[in-house]
């Protein structure tokens, strides 16, 4: 069992499930583009000697949405999640993060290296980059794009089912059972049926984007021990397997499923092992 609670940053909602005993090793849970923490569902009863600690990201699942007109950059994620750690009083802690959350664990990391213990980082390990030269080129796209759609709204299904149906069958599908865990804290009542809580500012693409020299730069910073874990069929591997041997610590793991593999039993019980493992391993140290 989980318990849900919530605390404001800045004066915004962050939404918080948390699974374990609060005085064993504490786990910062980041979850994926347009997913929540519910993410962690399969993940988190595995881990019964980790406390961890999944947030819903700003304009996710059960978190507030960030003011009107104002965008959703990877980096800002930092700060949040730093706050949630301030709260909770954890100098140090380890972060799981799967997909865009692996991207803002890494940068954490790079950023606040004395904070982070260990980066466990499912089907990712860094933001998408652009080359250099088009960047200009997408910032007016961006830009002309966010004067189109600002904040516009989705039509919302009819029945909640309709929702579960829709997960089901996504870019990277998941099962019934993980759809309806990321649904049920995906969506929300409103007059028309069922909409989703995210904000629909989150499709909107960045203003400011990533090179690959500037990547690669906080790749180079991290110190904590990382373990990626990659899907068969998952995102591309080479561009991971590439970057990987920037970090100065760093493990390869290269497991059966798709980009949600952290959503199926099997895979799940594998991805527990390496966590609990590694921490293992951190403590006889």
């Amino acid at each position: 069992m989980y318990k849900s609670w919530s605390f404001e940053v800045s004066g915004r909602r962050l939404a918080v499930m948390e699974w374990g005993d609060p005085d064993a090793v504490p786990v910062l849970a980041l979850h994926g583009w347009l997913d929540n923490a519910a993410t962690f569902m399969q993940l988190a009863p595995r881990l019964p000697a980790v406390r961890l600690i999944a947030i819903d990201l700003a304009g996710h699942g059960e978190s507030g949405h960030r003011p009107a007109g104002t965008p959703y950059y990877i980096w800002d994620n930092i700060a949040d999640v730093l706050a949630v750690a301030d709260q909770l009083e954890l100098e140090r802690f380890s972060l799981l993060g799967h997909s865009m959350g692996a991207g803002v664990a890494m940068m954490l990391a790079a950023c606040a290296p004395q904070r982070v213990a260990r980066l466990f980082l499912i089907e990712g390990l860094a933001p998408l980059v652009y080359e250099a030269r088009e960047l200009p080129e997408l910032m007016a796209e961006a830009l002309a794009r966010h004067k189109r759609m600002e904040r516009r709204t989705l039509r919302p299904y009819e029945t909640f089912e309709q929702g579960v149906a829709a997960r089901i069958n996504g870019r990277w599908p998941v099962s019934p059972e993980a759809a309806r865990w990321l649904v049920e804290r995906g969506l929300e009542r409103c007059s028309g049926g069922w909409r989703w809580r995210s904000d629909p500012a989150l499709m909107l693409p960045s203003v400011v984007r990533f090179s690959e020299a500037q990547v690669e730069a906080f790749l180079l910073r991290v110190r904590a021990p990382v373990e990626l874990v990659l899907g068969t069929g998952g995102i591309d591997p080479a561009r991971m397997q590439r970057l990987l041997p920037l970090l100065r610590d760093a493990r390869l793991h290269v497991l059966a499923g798709n980009h949600h593999l952290h959503l199926e039993p099997g895979a799940a019980a594998e991805i527990a092992t390496l966590i609990i493992n590694s921490l293992r391993e951190a403590g006889s140290h």
